[in-house]
Parts: C-alpha cells; structure tokens; sequence
C-alpha cells in the first residue's frame, strides 16, 4: 500500500504531556487555538475514540525526485513551495490507504474498531510515531529517522484490537548538532526541540490568516507557501529517499513557478491550480500576500512592480499593505 514502515504502540502520552503543556502555556501555537481546544484528546487517545488501546503508526516517504529545492531557493525570481505540497493532497493519499489497511487488519481480526487518521484530527502524531518506534523528535520538532530522514507524512489507525505493541525505539541521535537552528531563516527554533509557530514561515504562510510582521517579511525571501529549511540542512537527510508514490511528483510545475505568474492569477485560476492539493488550505487573500512579499524580495524589474500595481486595490487592505510594502522595498532598490 506504499507505506515505508508501520508500527503499533499503546496509549500512554503522559512523558510527551508536559513538553506539549508547557509549549501551549507559552504562546507558541500562536493563532492555532484549536491546538488548546482538544488538548485533552490529543494527550489521550483513548478520550478521541473510546476503547482505544493501540495506535498504529504508518510513514510514507513524500520528497519527489529532482525538484532542486536549494537552487529554487536562490532564484528570487522564483516560488518556493515546501515540497510535501507538489503534489496531491497527501490526506487524501494517506487516509485511503490506512482505512484499506484497517480493513485487511479487520478481515484478519474481526470484531474491533478501527479509524484512521492523517493530520485531520486531534492526534499527538509524531509524539504516537516515536513511541512507535518510527524515529526520534529532532531539534527542529520533526521526527528523525537515521535511515530516511525526515520527509516523510505520518498517519494512525486507532483500535481497540490488542495488538502486540513494536518493540523497537530509537535513540535521538541529534547529538551535538544545531543545524537546523541555525539557518532557520526567522530563528522560530528557538531552542532544541522548541519552536515558535509565531515566527515559522510555514505557520506565517499557511496558518496566519492576517497581516505578517514586516520585521519577518524580508526574512521569508521567495518561500509562498511553507518552509523546508530546517530539514534541507539537517545531516540526516543528505541521503533521504525519494518517495515512490506518484501521486506526490509535482503538479503544474510547481516545484519552480515564476513568481509573477502565479501573482497573477485570478481567483478562479488559484481554485483551479490547487484543486487536490494541500495548498487549499490557503485562500486567495492570503496566497496574494504571501506573493507580494515574495515579490518585494526579488529583483526590481519593470514586470515585478507593474503586477504589484495591477493587483493593488483588487482584493482587501491586508493584501493592499504587503502589496505597498513590496512596491516600496523594489523602489528602493533602484534610488
């Protein structure tokens, strides 16, 4: 079902409990209220679908092959997408699969419950994948694995089948390593294991529904959508595999878009463009002001600045600020 590992674990969170308390008591979620809400349910599996007494945790592998993510980066002429949304929504991928797997599990062990899961719900997902035995949290929060990195989606089955549980785990192997703190482009990492949504150029690009803090704007460079520095200069994914799924191989090109041309598109066209993908989470006010900082990074061409001057006064305030804000960045570039 291409999935590259899966493991089983039980329920018990309470080691993860105090780090994911503390994280929230600190302001770091940011906007992300939701993350409070079902705090209680995240912490405890058992409370998000009764009976649970075993989670089962899958990997699958998403960075698509020969999408040049670094040199994209120095072309400020160019978008930046993180590369998990090339292709097509990886819930959808994900979800179909787990419940296929739920369904073999069911055949083999009748009489349980079974509901899968993929970031869609209340779930402490990397928290389950190493206790599972899937990896260790890195420095940079993400689930590190020495043989495959980090690129890669994780998804549950919750069930009340007693399942023997994985007996493996893996010892963090970060060491001494801070890489990925260092070259975090807004410093959201803001210590080993501790990130600071609020500066995250994926949250400020996704999550963020409003104006972003022109003190992080020209730190953002072209990166319209996410951000994969932490994991690009982590040691541990020099050798990571390419995924061996087709449906995450880019869409339209996105892996090295012009920055002018996807500014340009009208709403229709956006809808159009992610339609299937995880970049829908996104509306069109916010993908507007994520290119027009982008846009105020880049080179001060003649084209540059007349679609910034097509685009202002066509949409809201917001937009109309960072659409200003980029104009006057590229005007003084050429005083």
């Amino acid at each position: 079902m291409g999935f590259d590992a899966v493991a089983v674990t039980d329920v018990d969170l309470s080691a993860h409990a105090p780090h994911v308390r503390e994280w929230l008591a600190k302001g770091f979620a940011g906007d992300m209220g939701y993350l409070q809400r079902n705090l209680e349910k995240r912490l405890h599996p058992d409370l998000l679908e009764l009976e649970t007494c075993r989670v089962i945790s899958a990997r699958m592998n998403y960075l698509p092959a020969d999408t040049q993510p670094l040199e994209v980066l120095a072309r400020s002429e160019q978008a930046y997408i993180s590369r998990y949304a090339l292709g097509r929504d990886y819930h959808k991928v994900l979800r179909k699969r787990l419940a296929t797997l739920a369904t073999r599990i069911d055949d083999a062990m009748p009489g349980h419950r079974y509901r899968a899961f993929t970031d869609s719900a209340p779930v402490l997902e990397k928290a389950l994948g190493a206790k599972a035995g899937l990896g260790w949290m890195g420095k940079h929060t993400l689930l590190l694995h020495q043989d495959v990195g980090s690129w890669f989606f994780l998804g549950e089955i919750y069930t009340n089948a007693p399942l023997p549980c994985s007996p493996q785990t893996v010892e963090d192997a970060c060491g001494k390593c801070r890489a990925c703190i260092t070259v975090c482009p807004t410093q959201a990492i803001v210590g080993p294991k501790k990130l600071d949504a609020r500066r995250c150029i994926s949250y400020l690009t996704i999550e963020h529904k409003g104006a972003i803090d022109s003190e992080l704007r020209e730190k953002m460079g072209n990166r319209i959508y996410g951000c994969d520095d932490c994991q690009l200069y982590c040691p541990w994914n020099r050798d990571a595999p390419t995924t061996r799924e087709p449906d995450f191989a880019p869409r339209h090109n996105l892996q090295n878009r012009d920055l002018i041309d996807l500014f340009l598109l009208s709403a229709e066209e956006y809808d159009t463009l992610t339609l299937g993908s995880a970049m829908r989470r996104v509306s069109y006010a916010q993908w507007q002001r994520n290119l027009a900082i982008a846009l105020g990074n880049g080179p001060a061409t003649k084209d540059a600045m007349n679609a910034l001057q097509t685009r202002l006064g066509q949409l809201n305030d917001m937009v109309d600020e960072h659409i200003q804000w980029a104009l006057d960045k590229l005007a003084g570039q050429l005083e």
